[in-house]
This record gives structure tokens, sequence and C-alpha cells, in this order.
């Protein structure tokens, strides 16, 4: 085992460190407070070759491996989340499905904007009845020519205002159940489609969420992703992907609220010493690191396991249960070592709190997690 970085992980990482500090951190506050979209922000990541990291440069791709790309969405992360899940979603879901198993027709009109961040992606598969259950599919796709005609409703579509295509998985054939899901491209701005009302959410905040809603909405069918009855397979494998990027999400926020712990308890003083001098406090921060450093290794190594091309379905789960879960604990303890401080906006670990709850609800519950491990684990 080698847990030392190459050169140029480690130019990624410090690249990303920097850019996050003097460009998101600026406005990260008030765009959270104000629910404002990072428009310049992702703009300048797209410039970076921060939106399609792991795509080839055949596709206008930065042509990264997995840990790259771990090792940069940890560090944008740690300054805003909110910008992770942007750039997380555009990565994991949108392109690398499309550059996987998009056509060449696919790959060359949408792949290459989204890669070099000229356009901007979204993943539309949860449903209001479909949720955790990804085969109960009620959007549908009829046949019309050489159309397809799409009807119904997607919930919690990251990306679901701003983006310029949204990948959209619907029901094609009934009869065959979720052999029947089919992936397609939808355009922004293509008659019969439209989008909800941004979400006002607990956390997250600078980025869109919304529903998005399809009357009538005529598609070619060469924007069909992979193959027709292929929808299911489609999402399911781009989500192990996904884990990754949500657990480095995770892992992102847990090591800003440990930062940001150490830095308040040397300042900070009671009983006529900094409170670091305190035992109860150095207790708190031990395990912290210890959480940090866990969930920071089991996501590098389904990132790892996905570079080589082996198997990497269970662990990415693990990376995603355990990252998303101490990313939690450690913003509630940042609070509680910042007292009061730590229940108002001044202080920025309450936003770490509200960031961390949705990483274990997206792209798959922490329940759903546990399902995946199990299956995985069982299997022979």
């Amino acid at each position: 085992m080698n847990f030392e970085f190459t050169e140029e992980q480690l130019l990624i990482k410090q690249t990303a460190k920097e850019f996050a500090e003097s460009e998101i951190a600026p406005t990260a506050v008030e765009r959270d407070k104000n629910a404002e979209f990072p428009f310049e922000i992702i703009k300048k990541l797209g410039e970076l070759g921060f939106m399609g990291m792991m795509v080839s440069p055949d596709y206008e791709g930065a042509g990264l491996d997995t840990i790259s790309y771990v090792l940069a969405l940890i560090e944008i992360s740690k300054v805003d989340a909110s910008v992770g899940v942007i750039m997380s979603v555009n990565n994991s879901l949108v392109c690398y499905g499309l550059e996987k198993w998009g056509s060449d027709f696919i790959k060359d009109k949408y792949l290459k904007p989204l890669a070099n961040g000229k356009k901007l992606g979204s993943f539309a598969l949860s449903e209001p009845e479909a949720g955790s259950d990804a085969t109960k599919q009620h959007t549908t796709a009829i046949k019309d020519g050489k159309f397809w005609v799409i009807n119904g409703i997607k919930n919690w579509i990251t990306n679901g205002i701003n983006a310029d295509y949204h990948l959209v998985v619907a029901q094609t054939d009934k009869e065959k159940a979720h052999h029947g899901i089919t992936t397609f491209i939808v355009e922004k701005g293509i008659l019969g489609f439209a989008h909800g009302i941004k979400e006002d959410k607990l956390g997250i905040r600078s980025s869109d969420t919304s529903s998005l809603i399809f009357d009538n909405c005529k598609v070619p069918e060469e924007n069909i992703v992979w193959e027709l009855g292929k929808g299911f397979n489609f999402a399911m494998n781009t989500l192990n992907g996904g884990r990754i990027g949500i657990a480095a999400q995770a892992c992102g926020i847990a090591e800003a609220s440990l930062e940001a712990s150490i830095k308040y308890s040397k300042t900070r003083k009671a009983f006529g010493t900094e409170i670091a001098n305190h035992q109860a406090i150095q207790f708190k921060i031990s395990d912290m690191v210890v959480k940090v450093e866990a969930a920071k290794l089991l996501t590098l190594k389904a990132a790892a396991l996905k570079d080589a091309g082996k198997k990497y379905v269970k662990e990415a789960a693990m990376a995603k249960l355990y990252a998303s879960q101490i990313a939690v604990e450690c913003a509630l303890e940042a609070i509680q070592i910042h007292g009061g401080y730590g229940y108002v906006r001044e202080y920025l670990v309450e936003r770490f709190l509200r960031d961390s709850k949705i990483t274990e609800i997206y792209e798959g519950t922490s329940e759903i997690q546990r399902i995946v491990i199990a299956r995985e684990l069982l299997k022979d």
C-alpha cells in the first residue's frame, strides 16, 4: 500500500485550496444567507478544468484520476459545500455517465461543453413518489416517430434551475418494470420542459434545488443515453461514482469543523487558560481528527479502486455512509466547542451543521447505503 500522493495530485489539491480560499470564501456567507447561485465561481472552476476532472482530454476534460478529484472536492467543500455539490454533480453524475455510456453524438454535442465548464448538468432521478425506491418511476416517455414524448415531475434536482442539460430517467415500458426505464438528455428551454420554484433549504443554500416539470416534452431519439431500457442500470452505476463525490464533500465539511474548532480553542479562554488546554476539549478534537482521517481513507480507497478499474460499489457506499455521519457529528462538536458563538451566523460552524445533514440523504440515504453494503457482502 502506498499512502503517498503524486506530485500532480498534490498540485491539484493545492490549486483547489488556494482557489477556495481566494475565490470562494469571501462570498460564501452572503451567498448562503441569500441563497445565491455562484455563477462566476462555477465559470472559473470550469476554466481550471474542475468541472470535468476525470473526463478524457479527447472530450475537453482534464484527464485526471478520481483521487485528484476527491482531493480537490474536499478542499472546495471545506470552504463551501454548496459549490462542492454543484461540482460533484457535474463531474460524478453527469460527465462520468456520458463518457462511459454516451454515444459519439452525445459525447461530441453534450459531454464536451459539460467537461470544459461552458455548460452545467443535472441528474434527474428522484420523483415525488420515487426517492429511495428508484424503480417506481412515474415519469413516462412514449415513442412518437423519431422522438420520445416525456411527461412527469422530477423532485429535489440539484442544479435544476441553472443546468443547461438534464439527464432524465423515465419509464419507457411499464410492462418491463425497471428493465423498461431509459435515460434521456433534455436541454434547458425546450418546449414542454420547465422547472419549479427554487426550494428554500436548510443547508447548501447557494446551490439551487428544484423540481423539473415535463408536459409533452419531445426529445429526439438520439438523446437516449446508453440504450433503450438501460436507464435504471445507468442510474445505479452512475450513483456508485457519485457516492465518492458526496463522501468527499462530507469529508470537507468535517475537516472544516475540525480546523475551526482547533483555531477557536487556541484563542478562547476559560478558567484562566485557553480552552485547548482543557482535557474535555482535547478529547473532542482527538475524536474529530480520528473520524476525519478514517472517512478520508475510506473515500480515497474507493477512489483508488475506481481508478484501478476494480469493483468499488461496497467501498463507495461505506465511504458515503461513514463520511456523511461524521460530517454531522463533527459539525455538532464544533458548535459545542464554540458554545454560544457556534449558534450564530458570525461564526461558520452553524453553516457546517446545516450543510452536513443533506450528505446523509442525497445520492442514497444512509439506510440505502447499509442495504448496498450488506448486499455486496452477502452475494456469494
